[in-house]
């Protein structure tokens, strides 16, 4: 028998298959995933969503299993050792904007919120659902991403902009956007 999926989820790769079933569009509240997530997905702009799953395992042992603490002391020599490791991207500035998204993160914390209730409050702690029919495309932002990219960015984080912060919303279950043909549609 044949697992329908969504049709961005057809791939021979089992990390892709398994991320599609068993996180996207799932919400997700806890602390470390959803900074983990928010950076996974900065690194991902211009590449594919795959490459970025591929080297999850490595970005985790490189980025201190992302401890938002250490990672907002990373110095010059930190960041050259991430820089030269060949299993995550090795871009100057999505590794700065991982320091940078790190102090805005401990910034928000110290304000007394958590990243939880930060981001779970545009949706009223209730993950959107929608019901894309076969053939229809997604969108790549919407109006609730463009207000949360505003925010984030007026925050100080990086990489944050409304096309990656849709693809994050979508990534941590604030929006569930499984197609109606798909098996995680019909487990609603």
């Amino acid at each position: 028998m044949t697992i329908e999926r969504c049709s961005w989820a057809r791939s021979a790769n089992q990390r892709y298959l398994d991320y599609h079933d068993h996180e996207w569009g799932v919400p997700c509240h806890d602390e470390n995933t959803l900074f983990e997530m928010l950076n996974l997905e900065g690194a991902q702009a211009g590449l594919s969503w795959e490459t970025i799953l591929n080297k999850r395992a490595t970005y985790r042992l490189a980025f201190d299993n992302w401890d938002a603490e250490k990672i907002a002391r990373y110095d010059a020599a930190k960041v050259a050792e991430l820089l030269a490791d060949p299993g995550i991207v090795r871009n100057k500035l999505k590794v700065a904007a991982a320091i940078t998204n790190a102090q805005a993160y401990l910034r928000l914390r110290a304000e007394g919120s958590s990243l939880d209730d930060y981001l779970w409050a545009y949706v009223d702690g209730k993950p959107i659902v929608n019901h894309y029919q076969l053939g229809e495309s997604l969108p790549a932002k919407t109006a609730l991403s463009d207000q949360l990219s505003k925010d984030l960015l007026k925050r100080g984080f990086k990489f944050v902009g409304s096309t990656i912060v849709y693809a994050y919303m979508q990534g941590i279950g604030m929006i569930d956007d499984h197609g109606a043909q798909c098996f995680r549609n019909k487990q609603r």
